[in-house]
């Protein structure tokens, strides 16, 4: 098996609905531009809020892809 090497960022997806959907989010945010996703871990939650009601739910994600630069 040939060696490989991923690179992994962080996204914050947000929702007015819930942190699953905030996680979607940025994940199918991330798909139109990246490629060869291949693990995403949601490292935070938390809430945006106003008046003290929740205004959206945010979701930090790490994703990671193939790394394709040069070696």
């Amino acid at each position: 098996m040939a060696e490989s090497v991923y690179k992994v960022i962080e996204l914050v997806g947000t929702s007015p609905e819930s942190w699953e959907k905030a996680a979607a989010a940025a994940i199918k945010r991330a798909a139109k531009t990246l490629r060869d996703l291949r693990v995403a871990e949601v490292s935070q939650l938390d809430m945006q809020l106003k008046d003290g009601r929740v205004e959206s739910y945010r979701a930090k994600v790490k994703v990671s892809f193939k790394y394709e630069g040069e070696s």
